[in-house]
């Protein structure tokens, strides 16, 4: 005689997802006592050393005065005015770092790939070096070992510009807004709109018809015409060119890149290109060779291959850790305060000093490196969720 089962409701204690509920809700609760009980301490122990632990200061006059700052800045300005200019000066260098650290690691990694022997040799031995020397110890070279040997202002450099380079830094024609820089943006902006319009358009009637619609030749004539005939049509120079001239002590007008602006963004970018080109490296070599040989058999060129086949299927793979490196590059900006950059980390001290503010001013600082760091990761994943490979 088969015993009867009984199938009846499990006992909660017994049932895998309260017994997981009960765990997260534990766990929880462990955590936030655990954050409760570490800012409570900070406060007491504040509240005894009589520290003033909120941001009324934000609004007092800085009372310093900041040596570069892509906004007017004056010592009567408040804190947070000197912060948004600090800020200001990482996002500058940030961004610019970024575009070209991309640009120097793929041409390197691309030479390291190189079938020529000497081009290779010489990739390999620059990432050897360069990802082995610690980042504050380059800057040092850049700015003390560099730019601090350039010449005075009076006996500058004169490159093919006018673009003269000193020890007060880098001077350049640079374009200046005039009544009809507006409506010429306007259309600037359309141009850009219709270029992308008509290249999605004309790919997709491309694709279903099977007849070639030139695409992308009609994009680039949209993007290029449009603010040509705006050029003339908005009856006058869009932009003035400010040229640097030498003045009683120093260059007046055109474009001032300070040599610590420089010794930062370039130190970040050669640093920054070594660990990307092995990232690059890797995405490239993950292509199978097949798809190579697939493409060679076909007649594709070296260029058509690379862009057509080799680097969209590689962007699957470089994406993920090429945000890794952004992030590092947006951070590692903080070492400016060793060669007097101005930038967040560099102000944040000085108002320390200023107002004594040790706590909230690491806080906000600490703040927005996250914020940068969590954009820039949250910008960087969507491009990613758009080129990884849907599985169906």
């Amino acid at each position: 005689m088969t015993p009867s089962v009984h199938h009846g409701p499990v006992p909660f204690w017994r049932d895998d997802r309260v017994l997981k509920a009960a765990a997260q809700a534990i766990s929880a609760v462990a955590v936030i006592g655990l954050v409760w009980l570490f800012v409570s301490n900070v406060l007491n122990a504040a509240r005894q050393r009589g520290l003033d632990l909120g941001f009324g200061f934000i609004d007092d006059a800085a009372g310093f005065a900041i040596g570069e700052s892509p906004v007017p800045f004056d010592p009567s300005e408040s804190f947070g005015r000197a912060l948004t200019v600090g800020l200001l000066n990482t996002l500058q260098v940030a961004l610019v770092g970024i575009v070209l650290a991309t640009i120097l690691g793929t041409a390197i990694a691309l030479a390291r790939l190189s079938s020529n022997w000497l081009v290779s040799r010489i990739a390999g031995v620059y990432i050897d070096i360069i990802r082995n020397v610690p980042l504050l110890v380059q800057l040092f070279f850049w700015y003390f070992g560099i730019f601090q040997q350039l010449p005075p202002v009076r006996q500058s450099l004169t490159l093919p510009g006018p673009v003269h380079l000193s020890q007060r830094g880098l001077y350049m024609p640079w374009p200046q807004a005039t009544e009809a820089t507006g409506p010429w943006l306007a259309t600037l902006l359309a141009g850009i709109a219709l270029a992308i319009v008509a290249y999605r358009v004309l790919l997709r009637q491309q694709i279903v018809t099977g007849r070639t619609t030139h695409p992308a030749l009609i994009a680039l004539a949209l993007l290029i015409g449009l603010p040509l005939i705006g050029w003339f049509a908005v009856g006058g120079r869009p932009f003035a060119v400010s040229i640097p001239v030498l003045q009683r002590f120093n260059f007046e007008g055109g474009l001032r890149l300070s040599t610590e602006f420089a010794a930062l963004l370039t130190g970040l970018v050669v640093y920054t290109a070594a660990f990307t080109a092995e990232v690059v490296r890797a995405g490239i070599q993950s292509v199978s060779r097949g798809q190579v040989e697939a493409a060679r058999a076909v007649g594709l060129t070296q260029a058509q291959l690379l862009r057509l086949v080799v680097f969209p299927q590689a962007l699957r793979v470089i994406i993920p850790p090429l945000i890794s490196q952004y992030l590092n590059l947006t951070k590692n900006s903080s070492l400016a305060v060793a060669i007097g950059y101005p930038d967040l980390f560099f102000v944040g001290r000085t108002i320390i000093n200023q107002a004594g503010r040790a706590v909230p001013v690491f806080a906000l600082v600490m703040g927005v490196y996250l914020a940068l760091s969590l954009i820039t990761s949250a910008i960087m994943n969507i491009y990613n969720r758009r080129v990884r490979f849907v599985e169906r």
